[in-house]
């Protein structure tokens, strides 16, 4: 089968589609196979879901989009019923880290651990999906010095440092044992830090880009050494096509750019582009 053609005449589910690496996936997967049949975007649209972000795609036939929470059980089943997906991906997660430690942890446990068990119940109870893919993240293997030379991989031990990397591994967990106990079609990643068109302005790329364009100081915490992989959001997207088309039930896979920058880097950069000197940064907590 011709790979442009593999998802002709079927049906995905994305969950939480109207948020940033949601809505550009729903945009990849329209845009490169002309014959998918359905495109679901169910979505809560919380703060960081938008509907702005697909507004180009709103009058495509071959999407739709319904509102709802993957926490509501009787919701998720009602998606099922009606649409009869082939493939579900579920991008639908509380991820703020600052929320997590300072508002309040239970609206993580809800939607990362709860919502992730009503997918896989539905999954269970609907055969007829070939694979539901859980976007997860490489938080939930905490952190590594900065001087080490090693790098996450899929046999890392998970060691969460915060709640919200604590719920993300609770629902991966949850995904391990549905494929072990019931053979459920579900694949697993991690990947590290995105960026990209329509990502929140909370995220420290978008950030510090707002923050110049309104002539504020870039502020950076501790000695702004703190080092990430990032990848582009595109690029993410493609590596998600080929887990949700090639990926092995019950495997998980690590997703990265090798592209591993500190803060203050990304803050020179932007600084750079805006022809604005270091003196704009300032240096918090």
């Amino acid at each position: 089968m011709n790979k442009s053609s593999r998802f002709n005449n079927k049906t995905i589910l994305v969950c939480g589609g109207a948020g940033f690496i949601g809505s550009n996936f729903i945009r990849y997967i329209l845009s490169k196979y002309p014959r998918v049949k359905k495109i679901v975007n169910f979505d809560k649209l919380t703060y960081s879901g938008n509907l702005d972000n697909l507004k180009d795609i709103e009058k495509d036939r071959r999407y739709s989009f319904v509102k709802g929470d993957i926490v509501d059980k009787k919701k998720v089943n009602q998606v099922f019923k009606k649409y009869k997906p082939d493939y579900v991906i579920n991008f639908a997660a509380e991820t703020h880290v600052d929320r997590s430690i300072h508002v309040s942890s239970l609206d993580f446990i809800k939607t990362n651990i709860e919502g992730v068990f009503n997918i896989a119940e539905a999954v269970k109870a609907n055969p007829s999906v070939v694979k539901y893919l859980q976007v997860s993240t490489d938080e939930v293997h905490g952190s590594l010095p900065l001087d080490s030379k090693e790098r996450f991989n899929e046999y890392t031990l998970f060691s969460p440092n915060v709640p919200y990397a604590a719920t993300k591994a609770g629902g991966d967990l949850l995904c391990r044992s549905y494929f072990s106990t019931w053979k459920l079609p579900v694949v697993v990643t991690h990947c590290s830090n995105n960026y990209g068109p329509n990502q929140y302005p909370e995220k420290i790329i978008p950030f510090f880009i707002t923050r110049m364009l309104e002539n504020k100081k870039l502020p950076l915490y501790g000695d702004g050494k703190h080092v990430r992989d990032w990848i582009y959001v595109l690029d993410h997207c493609h590596a998600l096509e080929l887990c949700l088309l090639k990926g092995t039930p019950g495997g998980v896979y690590h997703i990265g750019a090798d592209n591993e920058m500190d803060n203050i880097d990304i803050a020179k950069r932007i600084l750079k582009y805006f022809r604005r000197d270091e003196s704009w940064i300032e240096y918090v907590g």
